[in-house]
C-alpha cells in the first residue's frame, strides 16, 4: 500500500483507492456508538441550512451535530458521545453536520472505498482496509486527521498507519495519552467550559470491537455512512 496521512480540511484530498477519514473528538466516535445503537444511515451535510432543509423533507430524520462544538438550536442531538450512549436511534436516519469530520469526508469522496472512523473503531477499520488492498498491484491510501492542528487526529492516523504497515511502532496507549492531552480534549477538561462533557473522553479513548465499520455509500444523491459487517 501506499500510505499517506493528510491532516485538516482545506482543499480536496488527492484521489485514491482507499481513504480514511477521522474524527476522534467527537464526530465519528459519535457515529460509531450511533450504529452500535441500531441507527440505520447517517447522511452527511455541509450546512446548517442543508440539514434543515432535509428534516423538512423527511420529517422522521433526527439531525446530529455541533458548531463550534456547541449544539446546534433546533436539532434533535448534539455531538456528545455521552448523550448518544442513551440516545434511542434504533433504525432511525440521522443527518450530521460538524466542523471537521463531516467536511472531510465530503471532501474525500474521490476514492473506490471511503471510510469514516474514530479511535474506537481504528483497529477494525484499519484490517477491513487491508483486506479491501490485498492482491491490487497499486493502493494508494490516505488517512485523513479531519482537525486541522489537533494531535488527537493525528495520533489516530499514524495507528491506523502503523495498523496498516503490520507493525506495532504506534500503540493504543500511547494514541490514548496523546488524545486526552491534546488541544482539542483541554476545554473538557475546563470548569470554565461546562458545555463540553468530560465524559466524553472516555467514549473517544476506548476501543470498542464491535463487528462492523463504517463506509460512506456514494450510491445517493447525498452521501451517508452505513455500516458494513467487517468480517
Amino acid at each position: 500500500m501506499d500510505l499517506h496521512i493528510i491532516q485538516g480540511t482545506a482543499q480536496p484530498y488527492p484521489s485514491a483507492e482507499i481513504n480514511i477519514v477521522i474524527d476522534v473528538i467527537r464526530a465519528f466516535t459519535v457515529s460509531h456508538l450511533a450504529f452500535m445503537r441500531g441507527a440505520r444511515e447517517i447522511f452527511l451535510v455541509n450546512t446548517v441550512e442543508e440539514a434543515f432543509a432535509l428534516k423538512a423533507k423527511n420529517p422522521a430524520y433526527l439531525l446530529a451535530g455541533e458548531v463550534a462544538g456547541l449544539p446546534i438550536a433546533g436539532f434533535d442531538l448534539d455531538n456528545s458521545p455521552h448523550t448518544f450512549s442513551t440516545a434511542d436511534v434504533d433504525k432511525k436516519s440521522l443527518v450530521q453536520k460538524t466542523t471537521n469530520g463531516v467536511k472531510g469526508t465530503l471532501l474525500a469522496l474521490n476514492a473506490e472505498l471511503v471510510l469514516v472512523t474514530g479511535f474506537s473503531n481504528a483497529r477494525k477499520t484499519a484490517r477491513y482496509a487491508q483486506r479491501f488492498a490485498q492482491g491490487r498491484a497499486h493502493c494508494r491510501v490516505n488517512v485523513v486527521a479531519s482537525h486541522p492542528s489537533g494531535d488527537d487526529d493525528l495520533a489516530c492516523a499514524e495507528f491506523i498507519q502503523s495498523q496498516l504497515r503490520g507493525d506495532s511502532s504506534v500503540g493504543a496507549e500511547a494514541v490514548q495519552h496523546r488524545i486526552n492531552t491534546s488541544q482539542a480534549a483541554g476545554k473538557f477538561f475546563d470548569p470554565a467550559q461546562p458545555e463540553f462533557n468530560e465524559k466524553d473522553l472516555a467514549f473517544c479513548t476506548r476501543e470498542v470491537d464491535c463487528g462492523f465499520v463504517m463506509q460512506v455509500d456514494k450510491s445517493l444523491p447525498l452521501p451517508r455512512i452505513v455500516k458494513i459487517p467487517a468480517g
